[in-house]
């Protein structure tokens, strides 16, 4: 990783120690397994929760005279991906052989690429916040690099009293590693940058981001300085698996680091596992160098060799991405930034607001998604794709409340019934009498019926205007919600003599 320091210190992220401020420098390597049906070298399946060592090929498993074969679907996706992180796509790239002992990848060595990846430096916008204004701050992480590897298997050590298990259906599965420049000051910035990175991803199609399947999975490399001095001796946390735990795994190591320094000691270069039920790190090993890998091309592959058309024909098929989809949906549906954030936020949200959106007013559309729909699925613990109310179902409620037959007190109402029940919502409201009354006659009577049975609020009204809203609220409750607000509210002013301003 590149030890190049791109940014001044923010005193909002400095961390109080005993002698004085500190800052955290922090860095991450991603490991985001990429959208594809079979392997990087051989033609295995990738699908999830198969039964053990049930996808593995001769080549998987490392038998004799079995040669690589590289996927091309593999390198479109890291082509794409380095695309939609603005980097420079190398039209030469070499995988060479990582030699280390691996107890899960027979062949003994690990095929990647050290020197000439495929994706050289790019850049992700990320945003924290909001502050106390309720302000977000855009900040600029740098790429270092993105290279295609293989995955290794996984050694299971709770099956028998005295031996391991290897399954390898992950053994030579494609993986993109994603390395950032140290650029991060702040635990809160690293998760904005595994969030809006993941999104990335997740519109491209390239990795679903499934952090609890492992097909997502950060190296954290944390260290400690005083405030623009000279970068310290940097640990870096394995295999972390969610955005949550990236969090307190950054904390946990900078107070250790910060602790160890104050208390006259030194920091150790080191790898480092986190342990989400104690809160802390521990040592795992040494940190190795990059000669120590002893890297060296791989004899059995060909330098990686594509010319421009081939990644223009890439880019042509791309997608809109976060960035482009929140900068549209503020200037073409006046959203705010803040609305617009949450709602390209997710792939599947911004599709779902965008089905809800289409033909109707912006603004209404995202207030009825993010603060109803959002809501809902965040109470009941469930994602969009497992959303009750289709956006049929919710542009209908809009559409209804638009035209006039159900108040926006209502559509509350019918939104839970929907939520519950299901349903065409335009037949529910015919059912059980949900339209809104709209008969003036009626809501007058209503209105003469409330200024009668409350003499001493007439005469507070009368005297202070603002008073008049009490009105409302009470034929409004006396109507079951089903009274047009506006009309009401206009005849309460009239029957009290209450003029506009």
């Amino acid at each position: 990783m590149s030890l190049v320091d791109t940014r001044t210190p923010d005193p909002k992220r400095l961390i109080p120690g005993a002698t004085g401020d500190w800052e955290i420098i922090i860095g991450l390597e991603v490991h985001a397994q990429v959208t594809s049906k079979s392997k990087l070298f051989s033609g295995s399946s990738t699908e999830f929760g198969k039964s053990a060592n049930s996808n593995v090929s001769l080549v998987d498993a490392a038998m004799p005279g079995m040669l690589p074969v590289i996927n091309e679907e593999c390198v479109a996706q890291a082509v794409r991906t380095g695309l939609g992180l603005k980097a420079k796509i190398n039209n030469r790239s070499v995988f060479d052989r990582k030699n280390y002992f691996y107890p899960d990848l027979p062949q003994g060595y690990q095929i990647s690429q050290f020197k000439d990846p495929i994706v050289g430096e790019g850049t992700i916008i990320i945003s924290v916040g909001p502050d106390r204004q309720g302000q977000f701050e855009d900040i600029e992480i740098g790429i270092e690099r993105l290279h295609l590897e293989q995955d290794a298997g996984k050694s299971m050590h709770d099956q028998h009293p005295s031996m391991s298990y290897v399954d390898l259906n992950r053994s030579g599965v494609a993986l993109m590693e994603i390395v950032s420049k140290p650029d991060m000051r702040s635990a809160d910035e690293a998760k904005a940058y595994v969030t809006k990175l993941r999104s990335i991803l997740r519109y491209l199609g390239t990795c679903d981001g499934n952090m609890d399947e492992g097909s997502m999975r950060a190296d954290v490399n944390v260290s400690v300085r005083k405030p623009g001095g000279e970068f310290g001796t940097r640990c870096e946390i394995k295999n972390v698996n969610s955005i949550r735990f990236v969090g307190q795994a950054i904390e946990s190591e900078a107070r250790r680091q910060i602790a160890l320094i104050e208390d006259g000691g030194s920091i150790d270069q080191e790898t480092r596992l986190f342990d989400p039920q104690k809160g802390e790190t521990r040592s795992m090993r040494s940190k190795e160098d990059a000669h120590d890998y002893r890297y060296f091309p791989d004899p059995d592959l060909l330098p990686l060799e594509f010319d421009d058309a081939y990644v223009a024909a890439l880019k042509a098929g791309l997608p809109e991405l976060p960035d482009d989809k929140k900068a549209r949906f503020v200037a073409d549906m006046s959203l705010s930034v803040y609305d617009a954030s949450i709602l390209v936020s997710e792939k599947a949200i911004a599709d779902y607001f965008e089905d809800v959106a289409a033909g109707r007013d912006g603004k209404t559309a995202a207030n009825w998604v993010i603060n109803d729909l959002l809501g809902a699925l965040n109470k009941s613990g469930k994602g969009i794709e497992e959303t009750p109310v289709s956006p049929v179902q919710l542009g209908a409620i809009i559409d209804m409340i638009k035209d006039g037959t159900i108040s926006g007190k209502i559509a509350k109402d019918l939104f839970e019934i929907v939520w519950n029940e299901g349903g065409n919502p335009a037949e529910i409201v015919e059912a059980k009498g949900m339209k809104q009354v709209t008969d003036t006659g009626a809501i007058e009577k209503a209105v003469d019926e409330v200024i009668a049975a409350n003499p001493d609020q007439v005469a507070k009204a009368q005297a202070k205007p603002a008073l008049a809203g009490w009105f409302v609220g009470q034929v409004m409750k006396a109507t079951g919600g089903k009274a047009n607000p506006k009309a009401v509210q206009d005849l309460v002013k009239a029957k009290l003599g209450i003029m506009d301003e």
